[in-house]
């Protein structure tokens, strides 16, 4: 006969009868529970911290292609504003020109899958939710081009780390139309940003759409999670560093975003992990042993 006892040698009655009335939950019971418990934790995160977005146009390339899928950071703004030179996912205003929406699946298995997909942020995004680069902040004065390349706050940007195509730069500015390069000082309103695509010959953004402001913000793009031969960071680039701050700008301390990202990626994980290890399969018993 087998006696559990503690590490002073003694038989504890109580937990002995406590460890004979735990039944061990049969696998065919608990795997549907543990699909169940994932989901919600599924639908927590992508409402309240992360979200997976599909890239659906060219306007970012080549720092995103098209089909490409990236990890949004929803909670960071709620601590800061926007920085320069971050991705943003955001709502557009009436001001923006909806994407063009894929057709709704006609079938109820794809309407089923696409109602899943939105429920754990892994669907394609509204045809008002718009990715973009932040350039300017408010108060920013924002215009180009001097010698080609946009101007913030006096300091012309290097931006050939992440441009892929520029727009013309001979064309006359036109504030209806994104197809020069050119466009008027722009000085950032309080409480909006200043945003472009990275793929500037193709991509609507604040030249003629006009600034989006910061509530309309989704979160930061912080990670290309898909292709997985794509899997990196989306990092700031240096030449945001040395933008000046305007005299119309708030004060505010420098910032490092980069930490609370990863900070939040790591929490839901391990929260997942947390509520997966702890299921009902046998498990070592600290502190006890057992004697013949």
């Amino acid at each position: 006969m087998v006696h559990m006892v503690d590490e002073d040698g003694t038989v504890d009655p109580w937990r002995r009868r406590a460890r004979r009335s735990r039944r061990q939950m049969p696998l065919w019971q608990e795997l549907p529970l543990l699909l169940i418990v994932a989901f919600c934790l599924a639908v927590l995160i992508r409402t309240f911290l992360l979200q997976a977005f599909f890239i659906p146009s060219g306007s970012m390339e080549n720092t995103l292609l098209v089909g490409d899928r990236v990890l949004v950071n929803k909670v960071v703004y709620d601590v800061r504003d926007p920085v320069r030179g971050e991705v943003v996912v955001f709502r557009g205003t009436d001001r923006w020109v909806a994407q063009e929406a894929p057709a709704p699946p006609a079938d109820f298995a794809g309407r089923a899958g696409r109602t899943l997909g939105d429920l754990v942020g892994v669907s394609r995004p509204g045809e008002k939710d718009f990715i973009k680069r932040v350039i300017g902040v408010p108060g920013d004065k924002v215009w180009c081009c001097d010698d080609g390349r946009v101007v913030v706050n006096g300091m012309p940007l290097d931006e050939q780390a992440y441009i892929f195509e520029d727009s013309p730069v001979e064309l006359p500015p036109n504030p209806k139309e994104c197809r020069s390069r050119q466009f008027t000082e722009v000085v950032v309103p309080p409480g909006q940003i200043f945003v472009m695509g990275d793929h500037r010959l193709v991509s609507q953004d604040a030249r003629c759409q006009g600034p989006v402001p910061i509530e309309n913000v989704v979160g930061r793009a912080f990670m290309i999670v898909w292709p997985s031969q794509r899997w990196t960071s989306l990092p700031v680039p240096e030449t945001f560093t040395s933008v000046p701050r305007s005299d119309a700008a708030p004060a505010a301390g420098p910032v490092d975003p980069d930490p609370v990202g990863g900070v939040v990626v790591i929490l839901p994980l391990a929260a997942t992990l947390t509520v997966l290890a702890g299921s009902g399969r046998p498990r070592r018993t600290l502190g006890r042993r057992l004697l013949p």
